[in-house]
Parts: structure tokens; C-alpha cells; sequence
């Protein structure tokens, strides 16, 4: 069966094709008919799939991290895509190659490793140093911090997106250091790297992106400082020193505090002038990454992307500079 890939899909097409199981819904229509809402993904994108009238029996038997074998036709409904099923079966995924159902990784892993130690280790606070080396030297998690990515949907949504976004914020910091003297660099480069960590055991990205049972039930930011306090422990082993009490508190605070108001899940609001950087570099990354995400998603079939309900706003496309630019005569 040749392909049909989620980004060459248009209007009218009839889909015969197989697709991975991102999320599943079951929702009820206005007369109380149940029908099921499918998120069907390749590794070019995701497409909702519609089934309509199922059956209780119908809405139990699909499952996320399925692969399923879908029929349908697609149509263009407030702007975005969906595919409307007529059949759907499981298909074995021993057979499936499953590299053709996730976002592409990151395609400089190593390089982005060695600029993130390089930045790094570049820093003159010998604890903080210590702290980011015994990070750096487990194998274990530098395996799921290369792999992981940064969210299940909104930004840096691939393998590798997670430290692909903290290299990013490391840069950034670094290039903005000299416009705010007034902010340790060392201590706001160490945030930086901490902050998201716990998502390498939040999230589960083996197969399909989505949330562990502990993920939903603890997060990663309570995960990112049970992380740290292990690692202090392993520093003071290292150095055969205490590490001191008010630099891990200031740490702990800067990942507990990132997402920077209570609405946003942040336990503490950013208290220090390392913790007000780090919330606003990674709200600009996030948020840049999540737009750019929506410009390229979807029917690109006129200037406007489809009203998003998460944004609460469409987002203007434009024409291409290259297509705008008046032609002129050799």
C-alpha cells in the first residue's frame, strides 16, 4: 500500500492509508449519539478523524499508540482538515516501521550537546559546575535529555525538542548577559538547564508522545527538583564539601517558579531576578516555537491559518516575501 503522508492531504481526497494513534475521544453529537474523535499522525503531521454513530463496544476497542488502517474522505471544516471515516482496523505494529509515524528528531543531537557543554562548563561557580557534571556524566539521563522532547503537542513536540529548546535559552542568556549585569549569569545558565528536566520522566515518547501515570500525578516541575536534590547529593560526594543551602534554594525556586503565575501551574511566582529571566526566556522560545508550529500545520491554503481555540486567535500568513517582490528585468 503506498503512503498517503497527513501533509499532502487535501480537500476531497479519499484516504486509504495507515495512520498512529495520537489521541483518542469519544464525544456525543446534539441527539446524544456517541462518535469517536481520533488524532491520526505520521511523521509529516497530525490529522483528526472523525467516525460518527459507534458503538460502546466500537469506542473501547481503539486506543492511543495504536497503528489503524483508516478509510475515509477528507474535508475542510472551519479552516482545518478532517479526515470523516467509513472504516477503520487495527494494524500489527510489528510490521510498522515506526520512524514514519513520529515528528523528525532534532538532526544535530551531538552538536547540540557539545554547545550546551561547552556553555556549561564555561562557568566560573565551581559548585554549579560540580552540580551540571554530575548531571552530564550519567549516561542514563543523558540518553532520555537528548531524546526527549519539550511537550506533547504545543512547542518543540519531537525527539530532541527539549534539549533543543534548553540549548536555545542557554544562547539567548548568554547573548543578553551584558545588557543585565545585576543577573548571575552562572546561577541563570544552571536555571536554564533545570528547569524542564523533569519532562524526560514526565513525558513518554517511545512510540507516541503523551503523559506517564507519574507525569500526570506529580509533574515536572515537583520531578525537576526531586532531580536536582539527587544531583546536590552526588556534588557534595564529589567535592567532599557542602553545597551551599541558599545557591540550591535559589535553583529549586527558578524550577518551581518558570512557568510564572499560579494560572500557568507555577507553584511559586519568580521571586529573583534569575527566576523573573528564566520565566520570560522560556515563555518568548515556547511561544515562538507553538506559533511557528501553527503557521506551518494545516490547510495552507490561503493566508490565514483556522481560528485556534488554545491561541484564541487565527494567525496571518501572509505571502511569501519572495512571491511579494516585484519582478525586474535582467
Amino acid at each position: 500500500m503506498e503512503r498517503q503522508n497527513v501533509d499532502h492531504l487535501a480537500a476531497g481526497d479519499s484516504v486509504d492509508t495507515i495512520f498512529l494513534v495520537a489521541e483518542k475521544h469519544v464525544r456525543v453529537n446534539r441527539q446524544g449519539a456517541p462518535f469517536l474523535v481520533l488524532l491520526l499522525r505520521d511523521r509529516t503531521g497530525t490529522i483528526e478523524g472523525r467516525l460518527w454513530n459507534v458503538s460502546e463496544e466500537q469506542s473501547r476497542a481503539y486506543e492511543v499508540g495504536q497503528y489503524l488502517h483508516v478509510r475515509g474522505k477528507v474535508q475542510l471544516f472551519q479552516g482545518s482538515l478532517q479526515v470523516i471515516l467509513s472504516a477503520i482496523e487495527k494494524v500489527d505494529g510489528s510490521r510498522i516501521n515506526a520512524d514514519e509515524f513520529l515528528p523528525p528528531a532534532v538532526a544535530d543531537i551531538d552538536g547540540l550537546m557539545r554547545k550546551a557543554r561547552s556553555i556549561l562548563m564555561g562557568m566560573s561557580n565551581h559548585y554549579l559546575c560540580a552540580l551540571v557534571e554530575c548531571f552530564l556524566i550519567d549516561d542514563a539521563f543523558v540518553k532520555k535529555f537528548t531524546s526527549a522532547p519539550a511537550g506533547v503537542r504545543k512547542h518543540h513536540a519531537y525527539r530532541g525538542g527539549l534539549l533543543e529548546h534548553v540549548v536555545t535559552l542557554l544562547t539567548a542568556a548568554q547573548r543578553i548577559s551584558d545588557l543585565y549585569p545585576k543577573v548571575d549569569k552562572d546561577l541563570l545558565l544552571t536555571g536554564i538547564f533545570l528547569h524542564d528536566l523533569g519532562k524526560i520522566d514526565e513525558l513518554s515518547y517511545d512510540q507516541v508522545f503523551q503523559y506517564t501515570d507519574s507525569g500526570q500525578l506529580v509533574g515536572h516541575v515537583v520531578m525537576g527538583v526531586c532531580l536536582l536534590r539527587e544531583k546536590v547529593r552526588k556534588v557534595v560526594e564529589l567535592l567532599d564539601e557542602p553545597f551551599p543551602e541558599e545557591l540550591r534554594t535559589r535553583l529549586e525556586h527558578m524550577i518551581v517558579s518558570h512557568h510564572g503565575s499560579y494560572e500557568f501551574g507555577s507553584p511559586k511566582l519568580p521571586m529573583t531576578l534569575e527566576a523573573v529571566a528564566l520565566h520570560f526566556l522560556d515563555s518568548l522560545d515556547a511561544k515562538l516555537a507553538e506559533f511557528t508550529r501553527e503557521l506551518e500545520d494545516g490547510a495552507k491554503n490561503g493566508a490565514w491559518t483556522a481560528y485556534d481555540p488554545s491561541l484564541n486567535r487565527r494567525l496571518f500568513r501572509g505571502t511569501p516575501v519572495s512571491e511579494s517582490q516585484p519582478q525586474t528585468e535582467g
